[in-house]
């Protein structure tokens, strides 16, 4: 019965259509001008009253007529300061949005970060002892509004003369992104299912229910408690977790967030068409134009500072940041703030506190965690006032947000011969080579490993190659190595690899030991945002009553996007600057695909694996609509569109 129940579902989005219709033709449409005299309370549903400011002092916009304008300059932007602690992507947009849109000078902009280097999680380094270090990857899509807002005013490093974007965009259309190899089985066979979801009807009915679940109905719950084996156990799942990173004990609130966000990409998960990479590791291509940018506008960067809190007074309704604590150079200090000082944090952070190994020592998993930094940070700001946010809803648990990736370096012929037999690319080419991550299906670990375009570092040797892999198991013991990896050195990680790529029995230990190089990096708060949570426990970006503050990153909320994006970090940042400083400009919303019919029948389609309505073997009730509708819809664009997304087919 759930299976009819979820045809008769796919039934109902084109029947909708119809009835709109039907309805059109009965009522006659008459064009006029009304000559009432318009009541003030009647521009509530004017195109006016969408361009109205929420109580945080922004509001969205659609289209590109407020991409291209430039806002006037904000009132008194002379005599402000801005203070952004951390200097990550959201921070450093921040920055960048500071200067263009309100047009704040340079020197009146401090970045306070911790450690001798900014660019937070998106980082790229070629470590003198222990080699190349990625800590993770960032997909990227077209719809990525704020973020490509943001690089179309920041220039290219190698071509000044043209922006980020600029780049970005000739790349992907002249290397267009795309798996040839999804995921594989038995020690490097492609996976005989590549491009199915085989999910059946029980599994596809409870992806619609949590679609069309309100979000405050899933407060607090897990996966588990929405998805049973009949979705864990096919392979629509096994795409989803790796490129996402969910483990099934993670929010069903942000599992429901993703499947909104990005419904027009579900056709797009077994072969990664829909994603785009950069030329390089993500800190030389998007970190460090935006730091060149900052410093050629007099941005001041103050490296060795660690912010331990800000101290707020609370005068009526209003919430002022009144100073600054840190320490510097081992001693703690204090900045006192003025209301014309603006005070931006990132709280919380999926890279703190990470764990590094090298070739000959595991990134020890068990080793003490520390909870410093801006976690601490959070939680003495968090003390002070209930909408400042929970921060142990996320950082209290680190076996359930933890995961361990790894750079494996080489050059070695055999290796790179294996990766291409799986991957049908040449790794040495420059161009796209796995288009995404490669998931090892039967790995205890659940190991996924890529290759992007090759070299990923600039100063990358010829003939070399990095590979990055993660696992979301890494308690697991393994299937070659019979260790979990949190306990492996990067050369037990790389003869794991190579187990699982295809490499002869009799090779694997020789070339795991004298042909690569390996730093393992465990993680211990990678998926601390997709903890089960409730309303508040993400303060808001500007938490009410705030009129010198803002919290940034991936830990504050904003309505309906998703985190661990890049695009949720340039996001965060725009509110916040926009709402401080009430910049006249509209936030870009979140792209709509999820009020798209034909974004909702392309993925009822594809869950299906392509099944059509006429395919569909229905109840006789309802076998006798079938025919009504396609009945009814014959000659109509109605039909038309069912053609196109093929629900129906000729």
């Amino acid at each position: 019965m759930n299976k009819k129940i979820l045809k008769l579902g796919i039934l109902t989005v084109a029947g909708a259509a119809i009835v709109a219709m039907k309805k059109s033709k009965k009522e006659k449409l008459v064009y006029s001008y009304p000559q009432t005299k318009v009541k003030k309370s009647d521009y509530k549903n004017t195109e006016l009253n969408k361009q109205k400011k929420n109580s945080k002092g922004i509001y969205y916009s659609s289209g590109n007529y407020e991409a291209f304008a430039r806002p006037k300059k904000p009132k008194d932007i002379e005599k402000k300061s801005a203070y952004l602690v951390g200097s990550g992507l959201a921070s450093l947009a921040a920055a960048c949005f500071l200067i263009r849109d309100a047009q704040m000078s340079g020197d009146h902009i401090h970045i306070l970060e911790a450690s001798n280097i900014a660019g937070g999680a998106c980082d790229g380094v070629a470590d003198p002892d222990r080699g190349y270090i990625m800590r993770g990857g960032r997909e990227m899509e077209d719809h990525f509004e704020c973020l490509w807002d943001l690089f179309h005013s920041i220039p290219s490093l190698e071509h000044p003369e043209n922006s980020v974007l600029d780049e970005f965009y000739w790349l992907n259309k002249e290397d267009p992104n795309y798996s040839l190899c999804r995921a594989t089985n038995h020690r490097g066979k492609p996976s005989e299912n590549f491009g199915k979801f085989n999910i059946d009807a029980k599994g596809r009915k409870q992806i619609m229910k949590l679609f069309f679940t309100a979000n405050e109905k899933l407060y607090d719950k897990t996966i588990e408690d929405v998805f049973d084996e009949h979705v864990f156990d096919s392979d629509f799942w096994l795409y989803w977790r790796t490129m996402f990173a969910f483990e099934n004990w993670h929010s069903a609130l942000e599992l429901k967030l993703y499947l909104q966000r990005f419904i027009h990409h579900i056709g797009g998960l077994p072969d990664f068409s829909a994603l785009k990479f950069t030329r390089y590791n993500q800190y030389e291509s998007l970190i460090l134009p935006m730091i060149e940018y900052l410093k050629q506008n007099g941005v001041i960067f103050h490296f060795h500072t660690q912010v331990t809190n800000v101290i707020f007074s609370f005068e009526n309704d209003q919430k002022v940041a009144k100073s600054i604590e840190y320490i510097k150079n081992s001693k703690t200090k204090i900045l006192p703030l003025t209301k014309d000082d603006l005070v931006f944090v990132t709280n919380g952070s999926c890279t703190e506190s990470t764990l590094y190994g090298d070739h000959h020592t595991p990134a020890n998993g068990d080793a003490m965690i520390r909870i410093t930094g801006c976690w601490n940070l959070w939680k003495n700001i968090a003390k002070q006032d209930p909408s400042f946010g929970h921060p142990e809803k996320f950082c209290g648990n680190v076996s359930k947000t933890r995961w361990e990736s790894a750079t494996i370096t080489t050059s070695d012929t055999k290796i790179i011969d294996a990766i291409t037999r799986i991957c049908k690319r040449d790794p040495l080419s420059g161009k796209v080579v796995t288009g995404g991550i490669v998931s090892c299906e039967d790995s205890n670990w659940l190991l996924s490993w890529t290759v992007n375009r090759q070299g990923q570092f600039r100063k990358q040797k010829e003939g070399e190659i990095c590979i990055w892999l993660y696992s979301l198991f890494c308690d697991t013991p393994g299937n070659y190595i019979h260790k979990p990896m949190k306990d492996c050195t990067g050369e037990e990680i790389t003869a794991e690899w190579l187990y699982h790529i295809g490499i002869p029995l009799d090779e694997i230990d020789e070339l795991a030991k004298d042909h690569a190089n390996t730093v393992p990096t465990m993680l211990p708060y990678i998926t601390a945002f997709f903890m089960p949570r409730t309303a508040r426990d993400r303060p808001d970006v500007i938490p009410d009553g705030c009129v010198n503050f803002a919290f940034l990153g991936q830990f504050a909320e904003t309505p309906r996007d998703t985190i661990f994006t890049t695009e949720y970090s340039v996001r965060t940042a725009m509110e916040a600057v926009y709402g401080l400083l009430d910049v006249d400009r509209g936030v870009p919303e979140v792209w709509g695909s999820v009020y798209d019919v034909r974004n909702l029948l392309d993925a009822s389609v594809r869950l299906m694996d392509g099944e059509s309505l006429l395919d569909m073997d229905l109840p006789m009730p309802i076998e006798k609509l079938k025919g009504w509708l396609l009945k009814f819809v014959k000659d109509t664009d109605i039909e038309k569109l069912l053609e196109e997304y093929e629900l129906i087919k000729k």
